[in-house]
């Protein structure tokens, strides 16, 4: 596949702006303004992301989680790849338009890395797409769609605080009372469970999920100065999904005996929570800063407990449905102004 090409400025202008949002990353400064297609696309991500915790419940029945995963990954890779060439037809059409109408604001960075950008996305792709994947798979196994979402829901508080440390962001009062509430609302589910059973082996598994998630995204908030999201996620869904092919002669096997709708769900956990899910992510996180953008994902525990209390019938504990309020308290005291 040919690469997207993209008109822009030169490279002194380019390397300026960056360093412009480098520089107002260390200060702690929020991108501005908040306006509505981002609101909408964190809005997305939120409810994608929360159905596929009961994704994984459902297909995981009959799918193994390295076959579940690697089948998620070649579905995703799939769409992303569509996607791409699509968009890629378009900013070729467009060009000539593009640099009459915009002039030197039109973004020029490389659609596709090297070097070393493209091993950290390569690593990030690994990470996220494969190990997370597989872990987050394997604990749902063990552990219900709900406790499994509001333990995963440890990372943002790992990346709130390493954002203050790794990406000199500023941890403000109101943020911090935000974290620590969010924090004690999923100690309180890790403590029993969603359901009133927590298996300890699924506990660990969901935590060692957590922190490949918050690695993940301090990494891609670092490589989104150097690459777009569109062509970073791709080429980490590809990352993911090699990473990933041991797994084929199971899924292989597991897809000639398995029902129709399991099937589907593995088809649905690929194009839409990610696929879709993480390109709108993406979007969200290069245009908002690390901390503020993962503490709005303390809302996918709370919509992973409606969905899974609906469709699953895993009815929260009284102590869970109370960790589950500071959750959503907790995101809400982060993330208002």
């Amino acid at each position: 596949m040919s690469s997207p090409s993209i008109t822009g400025p030169t490279a002194p202008t380019r390397a300026l702006r960056e360093d412009t949002v480098t520089a107002a990353y260390a200060r702690g400064e929020e991108e501005r303004p908040r306006s509505w297609p981002i609101v909408a696309a964190a809005a997305t991500t939120v409810l994608l992301w929360a159905s596929a915790f009961v994704g994984i419940r459902f297909a995981g029945h009959d799918y193994s989680p390295g076959a579940m995963a690697l089948g998620r990954m070649v579905t995703a890779s799939a769409a992303l790849s569509v996607f791409v060439a699509f968009t890629a037809g378009l900013r070729r059409a467009r060009a000539p338009h593009a640099l009459r109408r915009h002039g030197d604001l039109m973004p020029r960075r490389a659609a596709l890395p090297r070097g070393g950008t493209l091993g950290l996305v390569v690593l990030w792709g690994v990470a996220w797409f494969g190990g997370y994947n597989l872990a987050l798979n394997a604990a749902e196994r063990l552990v219900d769609a709900g406790t499994a979402a509001l333990l995963v829901a440890v990372a943002p508080i790992l990346v709130a605080v390493a954002a203050v440390v790794v990406l000199g962001e500023r941890l403000t009062g109101r943020l911090g009372v935000g974290v620590a509430v969010a924090f004690l609302g999923v100690a309180l589910i890790a403590a029993g469970g969603f359901t009133g059973h927590a298996d300890r082996l699924g506990v660990a598994l969901a935590v060692v999920s957590a922190m490949l998630y918050a690695f993940a995204v301090l990494l891609q908030k670092r490589l989104l100065t150097r690459i777009d999201a569109v062509p970073m996620t791709w080429l980490g869904a590809l990352a993911g999904t090699a990473a990933l092919l041991p797994f084929a002669p199971t899924l292989l096997k597991e897809l000639a005996a398995a029902p129709l709708p399991a099937t589907l769900g593995v088809l649905f956990l690929g194009v839409f929570p990610t696929a879709i899910g993480f390109l709108t992510w993406g979007y969200v996180l290069s245009r908002w800063t690390a901390g503020r953008t993962t503490a709005a994902t303390y809302l996918v525990p709370p919509v992973t407990v409606l969905l899974s209390w609906a469709l699953l019938g895993e009815v929260p504990a009284p102590l869970a449905l109370l960790g589950g309020a500071l959750c959503l308290t907790g995101v809400v005291l982060a993330t208002r102004r």
